[in-house]
Parts: C-alpha cells; sequence; structure tokens
C-alpha cells in the first residue's frame, strides 16, 4: 500500500486481507520451524515464545507478543526471510530469538541479512547437533513429579538433552500403573496431556508419546539397582520431601546407576539451595554438590527479582508476605495437623501460617542475609500464588523508574526465563496458570514512594517452579541449549 492508498484498519475488506496474508506467512514459516528443529535441533522463538509446535494462528499471536518488547506488532515479513535463511546454515543445537534477530538486523544499514546472521550465529554454525540424552529418575510422583514428568518428555522432543527413564513409587494396589498413567494424563488445574499415553500393565511401564518410562516400586532409595533397567549416570530428582538433609538425599547416591540428587523443596544444613538464573554457576563437579536443593517455589519467584532490585538500588530491609494457593500437605476439613493452622479446612479459610521463603533468599543471595521477613497466607485456590515484596531501598525510586526497568530485565536480559513482566488491568491469578516464568511482577500494582517499594510477583507454584527444576536437571547435566542472541546482564540494562 502507498501513501494515496493507505490500508484503514477499520476497514473489513482490509483487516480481512491483512488477516489472510499474515495466515500465508505463518503457514510457510510452518515447515520451516520443523525442519530447522529436526535437522538441526534448533529451536526457534519470538522473544522466548517457543514456536516449535505451534498452529499458525499460535505464530501470529507470538509475533503479537512482541509489543511488549519494542512497542509494536512484529511483522511475519521481517522474521520470515530470517526463517528461511538459517535453514539453508548449518547450524548446531541451539535456541534462536527471531524476535531479536529481526530487531538487531533492522538497526543495521546496508548489510546483506545472511553477512548478518553469520555474525550473530559464528559460535553454533558448523555446530553439533546431536545429543546423547543424558537418564533421570523422578523419586515420587506427586504435584510437582506429574509436571515434571511434562516438562521431561516435552524437553526431549525437542533438544534431546534430558530423557525420563523411571518413576519411583510406593506401591498403592494392583492397579498402580495404570492410575498414576491416568494422573499423568489428566490433570485439573493444568488440562490433559498433550500427546498419547498408553500403559503395559505387565512391565510395568508408562508410555508417553513414544517415551517408556519405567515404574519401580520401592521404599528405600539406597537399594535399588536402575543399572538393571539400562538406567545409567542418572540424575534422581527427589519430589517427596521425606529427606532434605545431605544424609538423607546422599541415600540416593548409594543405588547402582545415580550420579546426583536434586530436591525439588528447600534444603537443610549444608546443601546448596539453587535458584537457576541466580546462583547456578555455584554447581560444580565435586563430590559436595553431588546432591542439591531447587529451594522453594515461593523462593525462585522471588529471588530474581530481589537481585536485580537489590543490585540497582540497594535493599537495606524489607518483608515478604505470600500469598500462597493450597497444597496437598493441608487438610480438606477440620483435622488434625502437626503444624499450626494448617489443620484448618483449606479450601474454606484462609491461614495464616509461616514460610521460610524470605530467610532461604540469603543461601542463594547472601547479601541479604538477615534483611528479611516473611509470613504465609494459604488461601483457597488451588494454583499461582503471590509475593507482595514490600522493601526499604539505599536509594530512593520512582514507580515508572523501576516497572520500566523490571520490564526491560523481562524482555532484554539473561533472567528472561526466570522474570515476566504484566500490565493488565484485568489480569487475575487463573491467568498464570502454566506460566513457564518463575515470577510475574505486576507492574500496575507497584508502588513507590521515596525509598519505600511495594513489588507484587505473581507465580505458578507448581509449573513455574517445575521448570526452574528442569533447568537445573539439565545445568547439571551439562545440555543446556546455547541461546542465541546473547542476553544482557541486568546491570547492563539502561
Amino acid at each position: 500500500m502507498n501513501a494515496e492508498n493507505p490500508i484503514n484498519p477499520n476497514s473489513p475488506s482490509n483487516a480481512m486481507d491483512d488477516w489472510n496474508h499474515k495466515l500465508t506467512l505463518a503457514q510457510e514459516m510452518l515447515p520451516l520451524i520443523s525442519q530447522l528443529h529436526r535437522e538441526n535441533n534448533a529451536v526457534t522463538s519470538i522473544y522466548g515464545r517457543l514456536l516449535v509446535g505451534m498452529t499458525d494462528i499460535e505464530i501470529i499471536k507470538a509475533h503479537r507478543y512482541a509489543r511488549r518488547v519494542v512497542e509494536r506488532e512484529l511483522p511475519l515479513d521481517a522474521t520470515l526471510p530470517i526463517l528461511r535463511e538459517l535453514t539453508t546454515m548449518n547450524l548446531g543445537t541451539s535456541s534462536i530469538d527471531l524476535g531479536r534477530l529481526a530487531k538487531n538486523y533492522s538497526r543495521t544499514e546496508g548489510v546483506e541479512l545472511r553477512t548478518f546472521l553469520e555474525e550473530e550465529l559464528a559460535e553454533i554454525i558448523g555446530g553439533d547437533s546431536h545429543r546423547v540424552p543424558r537418564d533421570v529418575v523422578l523419586y515420587g510422583f506427586g504435584r510437582i513429579g506429574r509436571l515434571l514428568a511434562r516438562i521431561l518428555i516435552a524437553r526431549e522432543a525437542q533438544y534431546g538433552g534430558v530423557r525420563l527413564r523411571a518413576v519411583v513409587v510406593r506401591k498403592k494396589g494392583d492397579d498402580d500403573v495404570v492410575k498414576r498413567a491416568s494422573l499423568l494424563r489428566r490433570d485439573s488445574v493444568h488440562g490433559p496431556f498433550n500427546g498419547t499415553i498408553t500403559v503395559d500393565k505387565e512391565k510395568e511401564v508408562i508410555w508417553a508419546n513414544g517415551t517408556p518410562i519405567q515404574m519401580i516400586y520401592s521404599d528405600d532409595p539406597a537399594t535399588i539397582d536402575y543399572t538393571a533397567y539400562g538406567i545409567n549416570d542418572a540424575i534422581v530428582v527427589d519430589n517427596t520431601g521425606r529427606w532434605r538433609d545431605r544424609a538423607g538425599l546422599s541415600q540416593h547416591l548409594k543405588s547402582k546407576g545415580v550420579s546426583r540428587a536434586l530436591l525439588t523443596a528447600p534444603g537443610k544444613g549444608d546443601v546448596k539451595n539453587i535458584v537457576y538464573g541466580v546462583n547456578h554457576s555455584m554447581i560444580d563437579d565435586s563430590d559436595q554438590d553431588r546432591v542439591l536443593s531447587a529451594a522453594s517455589c515461593t523462593t525462585n519467584a522471588i529471588t530474581p527479582v530481589l537481585k536485580v532490585v537489590g543490585d540497582r538500588w540497594g535493599v537495606k530491609h524489607g518483608h515478604v508476605e505470600t500469598v500462597h494457593s493450597y497444597t496437598n500437605d493441608q487438610n480438606l476439613a477440620d483435622n488434625f495437623h502437626k503444624g499450626a493452622r494448617r489443620g484448618r479446612a483449606a479450601a474454606l479459610n484462609m491461614v495464616l501460617t509461616e514460610t521460610g521463603a524470605a530467610s532461604a533468599v540469603s543461601k542463594a543471595l547472601p547479601e541479604f542475609e538477615g534483611k528479611l521477613t516473611g509470613n504465609a497466607i494459604r488461601v483457597p485456590t488451588p494454583d499461582v500464588s503471590m509475593a507482595v515484596l514490600n522493601l526499604d531501598l539505599e536509594t530512593e525510586v520512582t514507580r515508572d523508574e523501576v516497572n520500566n526497568y523490571l520490564r526491560r530485565v523481562s524482555t532484554d536480559s539473561n533472567l528472561r526465563q526466570q522474570i515476566d513482566y504484566i500490565n493488565s488491568p484485568d489480569i487475575v491469578s487463573t491467568d498464570f496458570v502454566g506460566t513457564t516464568h518463575a515470577g510475574i511482577v505486576d507492574g500496575l500494582a507497584t508502588i513507590a514512594t521515596g525509598n519505600h517499594l511495594v513489588l507484587y510477583v505473581w507465580y505458578d507454584n507448581e509449573f513455574g517452579y517445575s521448570n526452574q527444576v528442569i533447568r537445573i536437571v539439565e545445568e547439571i547435566a551439562g545440555v543446556r541449549p546455547r541461546i542465541l542472541p546473547t542476553r544482557k546482564e541486568p546491570g547492563d540494562i539502561r
């Protein structure tokens, strides 16, 4: 369209033509996205929104999502030429952000697209696209365990870096494997499993999207011979919470075929509490780090936000109030419970209880030692929680200053997977079910008065946390995909 015949967005015919044009481009992208994934093990995204497995309409929505980053919808005409070119390049295993590539290329003048891409992606050109997957075992198959299984199955299909081999539980009847499969297939909060599930009852194997998951029945983590099932050098993810100190978790290491154990709860004693994105660089190959903790869902939600705020403006002290969905450890009806107040009916009451998340932050960020207090209120919702960070800063800030910075961190920094940002007046907790981020800052709720700052951080305490756990698993396994273009450190964002 030229200036003499501009597009009228209010014209139904022009709007439909624009939509059909987008559909045509999105449909051309579909096989190219699949080709890159299949032949190069390269996964494409738009500002972090994965395109693999998307429909044509979902691809259009991902381009519209770019408004949060560049304040305008990303044209498919800008990303399709990049995608076409990528399929002709000998790329290795990677995660490639088409949105950021398009943004960076738009800032160049007189540079050929191929030349630009060769410079931006130099470190993965000619790289290896084949990976030997690392074995993973889930010890426990409750709320977190089943979500971990879903993510592991999807990640194996995307990158091939980790492979779920087995689940260990205590047997609860002759139909145990059938009932476990049913719980994996259907979830009242997170919806149906994306794929197919079948059961080999005789061999006690669940087949999920072609992945065989061996059910192993045991009550002793130290006596299982995983090698008998062809499992070697495995990472055991303990999501039972029965053992939280080094002595207890080290029982897993006595079993044949196990090299590492990761706890999906706060670790006690000298067990390192890892919040991916904040202190995962602390993980090494020492015997000490054969046992690790992924901390708690709340600690994962608040620690990245506290880090960037503390690094930018300094935090003198603060209070964390968690509004948390009820959990399986609470009672449905009033009954005895070892914890104060948690014995009261979870679906009928707001229950004031304690949280260790505030003090646990210092295990990932030592500079916060003694600076935070915390409480929790359990509320009658099944999933998605909120943390209210009430902070006294070392410097004065404004609401817009904080929000603009956190928005940029959520889109441009290497904490993009941990911190998200939303600025919607209509958002409520159910809108965050299924988010992969550790926490989402609600910009409209931010309060800033001088040195006093209040931030509201939403988080899916089940799925968001589970994704953080998988990131640690992939880090331990050495199979985290290379993300390009390289993201900035939060401190470099202005």
